[in-house]
């Protein structure tokens, strides 16, 4: 039965993952973009799939609103926090209420080529302090470009992303705001176990 629910759970994760299989231009001024202008894309296809999908995936909408407050120069609604780390390319929107939490973060990492960069998003949902993740829950990878400026979907680089394991854990993403590394933190019922995927310039591996 417990591999026939993470098996559900991930064919959810993957139809959630569809919603940004399509390319987008990435606007920006000066010689490169910053971890602004790729979200500003990245949100793009958010409100262009929200609009368009029965299943709005609320998670990203909220991630929307925040954004769209902050380039507007407005105060965040209260119990959501938006961190904008352009130095370090990173990006976190913190929103709470009670005994819910949603973390969504994004960065993008320098490919060694030189002719690319690689920008992720990742979202987490915490209830009483526990991951407990919905149906958008997970971690998105685009790869960007240079001479198209285009900002398209692209696989897992090096690994496979996990929903759930089949010993009983869901499995959150944790995106590097210094460094190069992603934190992946696997939530069993009693404990918590911590593992390192590690950035070689083009793909992450453990």
């Amino acid at each position: 039965m417990k591999k026939i629910v993470f098996a559900f759970a991930l064919a959810l994760f993957a139809m959630a993952m569809t919603a940004h299989e399509s390319a987008v231009k990435v606007k920006f001024q000066g010689a490169q973009p910053a971890i602004t202008d790729f979200v500003d894309a990245y949100v793009a296809v958010i409100d262009r799939d929200n609009a368009d999908e029965e299943c709005v995936n609320e998670s990203l909408g909220a991630f929307s609103y925040a954004w769209s407050r902050y380039r507007k120069g407005l105060p965040q609604e209260e119990g959501t926090t938006l961190t904008v780390d352009k130095k370090n390319g990173f990006v976190r929107m913190v929103w709470k209420y009670e005994e819910h939490e949603l973390r969504v973060e994004m960065c993008y990492w320098n490919e060694a080529d030189g002719k690319h960069k690689l920008f992720a998003c990742s979202v987490a949902y915490f209830e009483n302090g526990r991951y407990s993740p919905g149906q958008f829950d997970g971690i998105d990878f685009l790869r960007y470009t240079n001479s198209t400026r285009m900002l398209t979907a692209c696989d897992d680089p090096g690994f496979t992303s996990q929903y759930g394991t089949e010993d009983g854990a869901y499995v959150c993403y944790n995106l590097p705001q210094t460094g190069k590394n992603i934190t992946v933190q696997y939530w069993y019922p009693n404990r918590t176990v911590k593992k390192t995927l590690k950035w070689n310039g083009r793909k992450f591996s453990f």
